[in-house]
């Protein structure tokens, strides 16, 4: 019905009916533009014209003063509408009516569909860009997993979890004002061609969320030394408030020219001092020795190995270096399919020693060791790696930790702070 009235409505070239006759067959005396009778009685200012101009345009006769027609109240005078342009546009009120018909008639289906969300994390604001929180030392970002960041095991990666680490990172630099033209560098560090490299990093990751799943980040920043600063990150559920992953790192400045580090200078300790928050997410750190494979020894120590290994154009970023995260993922390559199998990383060491091009050829070492908990009576495992150059170089050396996979009923509940 609708739609045949917005058709009448934009089409009105089709005749319309002859406007009815009186009781004495006669037409109406007076017709508006659309050809519809007008109410008896009904007088207007277009009307009035109409009879002035029809009774000056007849010519007098005989010279008597008077025109051949009487007035228009004595006499009347029978006339069919021409069409004209007006008559032509369509009823713009119909068509107004015919509109609004459809989008009722659509609202209506559309509040009879079942979209209403069926989990309370689903009403999270996932899409927000953080906040600063703790009295402007904190920033505080969501995400939601998505279906490209889950593995083979229908949970999230742990290169998903360190990229929300580094994502956070790069927007509290933000969102505090403090970002230049670099990556994450402020603007006294884009006037000294300064940029921020990690250096160490460690993660404990107490369980991995699921694909849907909603993560609340937080991260904060603290001196490490005179020349260093330290990030740290906690990563919760935000409905359970359960832990989901600690992580602490340290950072140190390399000149964007001369690839060599270099010492902060005053103008950035000014900066950044402001936000400086001493805690630590990680109490108890491994610092423990990791491992160094012997010059010219390394494929007969290591007894899981993978060559060949190269940068992607997709790897480098905006610093012309590979990605911090990448190393994680070219690492756990050499990994035995056994582990990764049967088993889910439970804590990672990184000690990065010389950043990568997009020309380096590069080759990943594994040692796997074998560990008893004598509280839980679990066997555990922790690996020892080594990313290195196929011309010699070390570039990042590596300790993980791996438990056997669990379900949820067997997940530990770590209760968070802060």
């Amino acid at each position: 019905m609708a739609a045949s009235i917005a058709a009448s409505s934009f089409f009105p070239g089709s005749p319309a009916p002859a406007a009815p006759k009186n009781g004495l067959g006669e037409r109406p005396e007076s017709l508006d533009v659309r050809g519809v009778a007008a109410k008896p009685g009904a007088s207007s200012s277009a009307v009035r014209a109409s009879k002035t101009r029809a009774h000056a345009a007849v010519p007098k006769m005989n010279g008597g003063g008077k025109s051949a027609v009487a007035d228009g109240e004595h006499e009347t005078v029978p006339s069919s509408v021409p069409k004209t342009f007006y008559n032509q546009l369509p009823d713009w009120s119909m068509l107004l009516a015919a509109i609004t018909t459809i989008f009722l008639a659509a609202e209506k289906q559309w509040t009879m569909l079942d979209w209403k969300p069926r989990r309370p994390d689903m009403l999270t604001d996932t899409f927000g860009f953080g906040r600063i929180i703790h009295d402007g030392l904190m920033f505080r970002q969501n995400f939601s997993i998505r279906s490209y960041e889950i593995g083979a095991d229908r949970t999230a990666s742990i290169e998903t979890l360190m990229n929300h680490l580094q994502e956070t990172a790069l927007n509290h630099v933000k969102t505090a004002g403090l970002l230049g033209d670099g990556f994450g560098s402020t603007p006294e560090m884009s006037k000294r061609n300064l940029f921020w490299v990690v250096s160490q990093m460690q993660a404990i990751i107490e369980r991995y969320p699921c694909w849907g799943d909603t993560v609340e980040v937080d991260t904060w920043v603290s001196a490490n030394g005179k020349n260093g600063m330290r990030r740290d990150w906690h990563i919760r559920d935000p409905i359970t408030g359960l832990t989901i992953l600690k992580a602490t790192s340290k950072w140190v400045m390399m000149n964007k020219l001369t690839r060599k580090l270099a010492r902060i200078p005053d103008e950035v300790r000014t900066e950044i001092e402001p936000y400086f928050f001493e805690h630590s997410a990680i109490v108890d750190e491994d610092n423990r020795k990791l491992p160094k494979l012997p010059e010219g020894q390394s494929t007969s120590v290591a007894k899981y190995v993978r060559t060949g290994l190269t940068p992607r154009w997709a790897d480098l970023d905006i610093n012309q270096h590979v990605n911090n995260v990448k190393y994680i993922a070219w690492i756990l390559e050499s990994a035995p399919i056994s582990i990764l199998e049967n088993h889910e990383l439970a804590s990672i060491v990184l000690d990065y020693k010389r950043e990568c091009g997009r020309d380096s050829v590069l080759q990943s070492h594994t040692s796997v060791h074998t560990d008893c908990n004598s509280e839980s009576g679990e066997t555990t495992l922790h690996c020892e790696h080594v990313l290195s150059l196929e011309s010699g170089p070390t570039m990042v050396k590596a300790r993980t930790m791996w438990r056997p996979k669990r379900t949820k009923a067997q997940e530990t509940v770590v209760p968070s702070s802060i």
